[in-house]
């Protein structure tokens, strides 16, 4: 255990906000769920991630950080892109694919085919214990048998002795990955539909279900959807459309527990001259996670479970110089408890090898992952700013099993709060201060907050800071004074926490983040 520096807190002259706390927990408080912050890997190098004769230790280590706080390691999607490209091969020792030419925009493209064995499943044994998993398998080829041998070499890794003692569970199996842009992508026609999907994945689940013990009564279910976009409507492709086009109604059907979403903040494929300042911006979040209120609304009343199975900031691996930065874990932070805020239960972060947007960089890399040059020496396993977005959540949240949270009413344009309950009383606040300070600007604005807690003015608290020196920077973060960027993904440094009282309220800096333990 790291020493604990206290201090006491001093405030800064600046503008000041009024923040008004419940003491108790509103009816409208959300539950949230220890693994809200979950990821999604891209299929066709999964075994990078995971190791194959032995654990890749760092990428264990990073996940393990996080469960170490919330007592539940992230929940692990495995699928994507590559998950149509994806075919059973008994030959393979554990996986080949096969890469397009990487180019400036995209350094690491997904695979064109990858082709996978039972040792291939297996490797998801080197998961931190009580990993909850979801595989994805083939839809968009066509190729049922293919989907089907998949599912049984998923299901014959998860019911072995070494997968049921480490508790690594299998919670659904997905069936295909952002049908909606098939036509785009020449799997299917251009007059492809909702409803040709439905029908497609009714003539699929059957024999998938079969093949992975997809049951009534067992505990792996389907994933449905995956939807790249959103019609938010009866027609075109959303919950409201496949819901009354009949998916539920079949034996199939009634096996579907999770309706998954994907959702980006915009796309990068054909390059891009966005800034950073807009995929932080508040206004740009609610913007563009709101519309999905219907279709949350319309799955929750069905009975089911609605995740974002697939995020991040920008499609196609994100921006160079924004999705790589610190702003970009203010973003994040922001962008995963609104979410929760309006009803999404979990979110997983895309992830593969040499993405812009990753949080984590699981292997050595020996190409840019700006524009693919080749590096001079290969650059180590690593975290990403966006990782202290993951463990200041984590933290949030607790290890309690049972804490709830709101969004808390800020008029001001760039600050954001959530408060988080325990047994119904107040335990935590986060704010988060997105007025984002570039390299070369001078004057970096404080504000000052002056909180109202009812009945709790005299209240203690403990002040932790996400201090970022620029919104651009791509490292030299810290959480608390303490930093992830290691060797190992474990975390280094002395703890400096800060000591206060609710009375005299707290100060937070552009590009900032504080989470406040009340006493």
């Amino acid at each position: 255990m790291l020493p604990l520096f206290l201090f006491a807190l001093v405030p800064f002259s600046g503008a000041a906000t009024v923040v008004s706390i419940p003491s108790c927990a509103p009816s409208a408080a959300v539950p949230l769920s220890p693994t809200l912050v979950s990821f999604s890997i891209e299929q066709d190098l999964w075994t990078d991630w995971s190791g194959t004769t032995s654990r890749n230790d760092f990428v264990f280590n990073v996940f393990d950080n996080l469960k170490s706080i919330t007592g539940s390691p992230p929940v692990i999607r495995i699928g994507a892109n590559s998950e149509d490209h994806t075919i059973f091969d008994p030959t393979v020792q554990y996986s080949t694919a096969k890469f397009p030419p990487y180019t400036t925009l995209i350094p690491y493209p997904e695979a064109l085919n990858v082709s996978v064995s039972d040792a291939y499943y297996s490797t998801a044994r080197f998961l931190p214990e009580n990993t909850h998993v979801v595989w994805g398998v083939n839809l968009g080829q066509r190729n049922l048998s293919a989907a089907v041998s998949e599912a049984q070499s998923i299901a014959k890794a998860f019911s072995s002795p070494t997968f049921k003692n480490a508790g690594l569970v299998l919670d659904a199996i997905e069936i295909g990955n952002e049908p909606d842009l098939y036509p785009n992508n020449g799997a299917r026609g251009r007059n492809y539909s909702s409803s040709d999907y439905v029908s497609d994945w009714s003539a699929f689940a059957p024999g998938v279900a079969s093949a992975a013990g997809v049951t009534a009564g067992s505990h792996v279910k389907f994933w449905v959807g995956s939807f790249a976009g959103g019609s938010h409507s009866t027609t075109g492709f959303s919950p409201q459309a496949i819901f009354n086009e009949g998916i539920l109604n079949s034996n199939s059907g009634r096996l579907i527990a999770t309706f998954s979403q994907h959702h980006y903040s915009g796309v990068v494929c054909q390059g891009f001259s966005g800034i950073l300042q807009d995929l932080m911006s508040k206004s740009t979040i609610r913007g563009n996670l709101s519309s999905y209120i219907p279709d949350i609304a319309a799955t929750r009343t069905q009975g089911l479970d609605y995740v974002f199975g697939e995020t991040n900031s920008y499609a196609c691996h994100g921006a160079s110089g924004i999705s790589n930065t610190g702003g970009a874990a203010l973003w994040a932070l922001d962008y995963t408890l609104y979410a929760a805020s309006i009803g999404v239960s979990r979110i997983f972060y895309h992830e593969g090898v040499g993405f812009r947007y990753n949080f984590v960089q699981p292997v050595a890399l020996t190409r840019s992952i700006i524009d693919g040059s080749t590096l001079s020496s290969p650059l180590p396993p690593h975290v990403q700013s966006l990782y202290y977005a993951a463990i200041i959540i984590a933290e949030a949240i607790g290890s309690s099993g049972d804490v709830l949270m709101i969004q808390l009413d800020i008029s001001d344009t760039y600050l954001a709060g959530y408060a988080f309950y325990e047994d119904g009383q107040l335990v935590r606040a986060l704010f988060i201060e997105s007025n984002a300070f570039i390299k070369g600007e001078s004057n970096r604005t404080t504000t000052h907050l002056n909180i109202n807690i009812d009945g709790a003015e005299n209240r203690g608290m403990l002040v932790k800071r996400l201090a970022i020196q620029y919104a651009d920077d791509t490292s030299g973060l810290t959480w608390g004074g303490q930093s992830y960027e290691t060797t190992d993904g474990r975390v280094s440094g002395n703890e400096y926490v800060e000591y206060g009282n609710v009375q005299a309220g707290v100060d937070i800096k552009a590009t900032e983040a504080v989470l406040l333990h009340f006493l």
